[in-house]
């Protein structure tokens, strides 16, 4: 059988992945997703009201005119998981293919909102709910598996296309978490058999982010302790405390949530964002928040509510806000700029649970926003975050388990690459032979 893969999108940046896999008449496309930081460079761009391919020039989302090279029928549209730079371009490009959208029930139910808010194109496929450990066939010969693994969402898998020739397992954006506060453990042991059933693994599509950085990356647990440790020390404090984080991390804000109430403030999720995963979460019984907590995503709730805050004094509550990577129209933002009802004052805390995405439109926003925040008297606690993405002992692992004949570096520009072609090369594949560092809009042949 014909194997193929094209490179689509996210293979010369961190953001807007898609690749789709041809494996004889059978296409399955994996993620469609946004590279949210060519948006945010432009003052009020609204992509709902965009149409494709004014974004596609402005490179925030895959350009996917190679798809017209696969000689094939696709099958089904697979997003990994919830994040923007892997669902954020279905309202704009699903409508061309005639397949359903499948994916957790989590994933599922953002990508309709996705859909929802979509006001240039009418997208009309079946959405399809699958739940990591369950199958489907795809054509004749082929079938579809998702493998759970964790990440800074919930709900996450990876996709496993079976094929006769082999598995090509899509690999992008997991940790190894063995201990996570919310939903199971990544799901080694299949994989390790994946990787001895029939004719192996043919092929890896591996997200690169952290293949630089030594170690492993550490279970979300230890984030919560971290997290736990620094809101505790704050208990004494009487004036104001701000936590922010990414709004679709939903166990670091179900952590931010009961650390509140344990240091006798009420927690209160304030953001559209914010409003959006966790209002979903809850709603899908993947949370169980405490009945009081008020979420506010509409700006005039929003300020209605720090009025409150000011009325009954900031020591009682804890604020719970978008604005982690400096987000020009997030809250805290706003907060930093003194456009809110609420007033920072000398020592009042401010809890970044997130790290800076490194990019330099996001580190130059997240500076502003903290010297501005600094400029009022804030006190900036940083970095209380474990990252999503494997570290260099991760990736080791994960070719140990699989043993993949052929690797395709993804989610990176180059020089992100550069770690994961060595280790790669270290443990016996060759550049040009069975390790394919590609670019976007490229077809790579594996089984002819």
């Amino acid at each position: 059988m014909e194997i193929e893969i094209a490179t689509i999108g996210g293979y010369e940046e961190v953001g807007r992945q898609m690749t789709a896999v041809r494996a004889g008449d059978d296409v399955v496309v994996f993620d469609m997703g946004l590279n949210l930081s060519k948006v945010l460079i432009h003052d009020n761009v609204e992509t709902e009201r965009m149409h494709s391919l004014d974004l596609i020039d402005m490179g925030a989302i895959p350009d996917d005119r190679v798809m017209s090279d696969l000689e094939g029928d696709v099958k089904a549209i697979v997003p990994t998981h919830g994040h923007l730079d892997h669902i954020g371009a279905i309202s704009k490009l699903a409508h061309r293919y005639d397949a359903p959208i499948v994916a957790t029930p989590f994933t599922i139910e953002l990508v309709k909102q996705q859909i929802k808010s979509e006001e240039k194109f009418g997208v009309q496929n079946d959405l399809k709910k699958m739940e990591a450990g369950e199958t489907m066939s795809i054509g004749d010969k082929n079938e579809l598996e998702f493998v759970n693994v964790t990440h800074s969402i919930i709900d996450a898998i990876n996709p496993v296309l079976h094929t006769p020739e082999g598995a090509i397992v899509y690999g992008l954006d997991k940790r190894m978490d063995h201990t996570p506060v919310i939903g199971d453990p990544i799901d080694m042991e299949r994989f390790r058999e994946i990787g001895r059933e029939g004719e192996g693994v043919l092929c890896y599509i591996e997200d690169c982010t952290n293949a630089g950085k030594k170690g492993r990356t550490p279970s979300e647990s230890v984030a919560r302790r971290h997290l736990k440790d620094v809101m505790y020390s704050l208990e004494d404090y009487d004036g104001g405390i701000v936590a922010t984080t990414f709004s679709s991390h939903i166990a670091r804000v179900t952590s931010l949530v009961e650390f509140a109430e344990d240091i006798g403030r009420q927690p209160v999720l304030l953001g559209r964002s914010m409003e959006k995963y966790s209002g979903t979460a809850e709603r899908l019984d993947f949370v169980d928040f405490p009945d009081d907590l008020g979420m506010y995503g509409h700006r005039k709730s929003v300020d209605r509510t720090f009025k409150r805050i000011m009325n009954e004094g900031k020591e009682n509550f804890l604020p719970i806000v978008t604005g982690h990577q400096g987000e020009p129209r997030a809250m805290l933002t706003r907060m930093g700029r003194g456009e809110t009802p609420y007033e920072i004052d000398d020592g009042d805390k401010v809890i970044f649970s997130a790290r800076v995405i490194p990019e330099p439109t996001n580190e130059g926003q997240r500076y502003q926003s903290e010297k501005l925040l600094g400029m009022q008297g804030a006190r900036i606690y940083d970095d209380i975050h474990v990252s999503g993405h494997l570290n260099k002992e991760g990736h080791y692992e994960m070719l140990d388990a699989l043993q993949p004949q052929n690797i395709i570096p993804a989610h990176q520009d180059l020089s992100g690459f550069s770690d994961y072609v060595n280790l790669c090369e270290s443990e016996g594949y060759k550049m040009g032979r069975d390790l394919h560092v590609t670019r976007n809009g490229n077809l790579i042949q594996l089984v002819e």
